[in-house]
């Protein structure tokens, strides 16, 4: 069983950017496909990236394709969200989660682990 613990959330102005960070222990991070997701007030749970274990192959959401960067360090055990042209909508809390099967997906019911979230606000 893997723990995941966000960071790197704060508050931006539209345009800017900012790098998220999950921290993973307790597990084999390396054999987990692992995602970002978000969930901003009073909205759905919304798939943000993902990156297969062996970083062969990483996929997007629509809303964030050429603007977002997903990536890791299998040697240290961290998963990175670059975030670039930030825009208001783009507020919400951001999850990253991990998935025993590699699928790559962009439903969060297949992801088996979750980390408690880190905040991230774009203002006007």
């Amino acid at each position: 069983q893997v723990q995941l613990v966000e960071s790197g959330g704060g508050l931006v102005q539209a345009g800017g950017s900012l790098r998220l960070s999950c921290a993973a222990s307790g597990g084999t991070f390396r054999i987990y496909a692992m995602g970002w997701f978000r969930q901003a007030p009073g909205k759905e749970r919304e798939f943000v990236a993902a990156i297969t274990r062996g970083i062969e192959r990483a996929y997007y959401g629509d809303s964030v394709k050429g603007r977002f960067t997903i990536s890791r360090d299998n040697a240290k055990n961290t998963l990175y969200l670059q975030m670039n042209s930030l825009k208001p909508d783009d507020t919400a809390v951001y999850y990253c989660a991990a998935d025993r099967e590699n699928l790559l997906s962009g439903s969060a019911y297949l992801y088996d682990y979750w980390g408690q979230g880190t905040q991230v606000t774009v203002s006007s």
